[in-house]
């Protein structure tokens, strides 16, 4: 009983579990006082038969609850645990139906792929293979990794190199080109997500919400089609939901080169560069990155009891054959799936389906903020953790809960989106040649927005 006393009240307060109204300081003050009386009863030997049947009772309790609190640690540390890494196939592909089976045949042989774009993730592969299958392979440059495809389908190349991070983009243009081709050789390249400092205070923060749609594990290196700043002030309750459209045509931090390009394929040189590209956006600082998958973020819906958001244009969704009408509606698990996947029912396509994806996240959003939510909080966290790659720690997680449950009182919740004009004549860094839809952001909108998020920060 003493080893599970000390354990419980080291992780009470080392996560901030029960750190409201005072509740820690009593959980502990019960834990010691229970252990001593116990103790002194033992040693004095008086009434034997309550002390063991007390003992007993105790130490079920005490383990009990050192389950619960280790089982919810390691819950969040499944969470943390590929925070710091992000990872991207790189593989060599040729024609579906092409003579060659595998890397050996194309010894000494010329493969095509843009090493001015990704010249540090091409040569890492090359060596790979160089050094396991003892294959050389020359390398003839060609300007994207699209251009790559298609010197492919021509009958130019032979052989080219893929980066699964960039098979998005090759997809716009070539919905069927997975079909088309086979890998015959992969390498998994794992790359350190890089932070700058946070400068949050005890009582304001900023948390990045990508949201991405793929297969695969929460660190695969994708586009994000959702960019969600909560801005969070807990001495004034406010939560702020700043959007920022997918299509946003902005400067791209890090692999971007500081060229401008649609926000969402930051996404391709992995989360960290998202994040950067915002903070440079809104000259602000972002202390934790949240990831979420919505293939499996959305069975979260039906544990807060469904969300309702308010849909703009009737249509019928390809998943679950689902009508949505206009006004508002509600949506469990299933139906939000199908929300949020819809894009070509709708006259914006996939414009109109990042307006969807952004309502339904700012809905999910909005029930965890309720005190009702923390009463299933076991569960939420455990769906969470098969969906979610973030990197805030359990203990200001608890935080956030503590300070809620303090003030017996739900969060204010607002939100506002960067806007902007619709063009299809500004250049792509990523996806040169191509005539792509983008919002031109206006600097009336975006100065309004940096405005609103220091308001929140500054408690105004």
């Amino acid at each position: 009983s003493f080893i599970f006393t000390t354990l419980n009240i080291y992780y009470i307060y080392k996560n901030n579990f029960f750190d409201f109204n005072n509740i820690n300081y009593i959980v502990t003050l019960i834990l010691v006082l229970t252990l001593s009386i116990l103790t002194l009863l033992f040693i004095k030997k008086k009434a034997r038969k309550l002390t063991f049947i007390s003992s007993i009772l105790f130490v079920l309790f005490s383990y009990m609850l050192f389950s619960q609190l280790n089982k919810t640690v390691k819950i969040f540390d499944k969470l943390n645990e590929n925070s710091t890494v992000s990872e991207q196939i790189m593989s060599i592909a040729v024609l579906k139906d092409s003579s060659i089976k595998n890397i050996k045949d194309l010894d000494n042989e010329t493969v095509t792929a843009p090493l001015a774009v990704d010249g540090e993730n091409i040569n890492k592969l090359l060596k790979n293979i160089n050094e396991k299958e003892n294959v050389n392979l020359s390398v003839e440059e060609v300007e994207s990794y699209i251009k790559d495809y298609e010197s492919l389908i021509s009958g130019k190349s032979k052989a080219i190199v893929l980066n699964s991070a960039y098979e998005n983009l090759i997809e716009l243009s070539n919905p069927d080109y997975s079909s088309k081709i086979k890998k015959i050789y992969e390498y998994k390249i794992k790359k350190e997500v890089i932070r700058k400092s946070g400068q949050s205070t005890n009582k304001t923060m900023n948390i990045y919400i990508s949201g991405i749609d793929t297969y695969g594990p929460i660190t695969t290196v994708a586009r994000s089609d959702v960019n969600i700043i909560l801005t969070i002030n807990k001495e004034t309750n406010k939560i702020l939901l700043t959007t920022t459209p997918r299509d946003s045509y902005v400067r791209i931090a890090d692999g971007g080169a500081n060229q401008y390009d649609k926000l969402t394929h930051a996404g391709v040189y992995g989360v960290d560069t998202s994040l950067h590209t915002l903070e440079n956006l809104y000259d602000i600082n972002i202390d934790y990155y949240t990831r979420i998958n919505f293939t499996s973020f959305l069975k979260l819906i039906d544990l807060v009891g469904g969300v309702d958001v308010y849909n703009e244009q009737e249509f019928t969704s390809l998943h679950g054959k689902y009508n949505f009408p206009i006004g508002m509606v509600h949506l469990d698990s299933d139906r939000a799936l199908g929300y949020v996947r819809e894009r070509y029912s709708l006259s914006g396509g996939d414009f109109d389906r990042g307006k969807n994806q952004q309502k339904v996240i700012t809905a999910i959003i909005k029930k965890l903020t309720t005190t009702e939510a923390l009463n299933n909080y076991e569960q939420i966290i455990n769906e969470l953790s098969n969906s979610i790659q973030t990197d805030m720690p359990i203990s200001e997680a608890m935080n956030l809960a503590n300070e809620q449950l303090n003030k017996k009182s739900d969060y204010t919740v607002s939100s506002q989106a960067l806007t902007g004009t619709g063009t299809m004549d500004l250049p792509s860094y990523a996806m040169p040649g191509y005539n792509l839809y983008m919002m031109e952001v206006d600097d009336k909108s975006l100065s309004e927005v940096k405005q609103s998020i220091k308001d929140v920060l500054e408690g105004n």
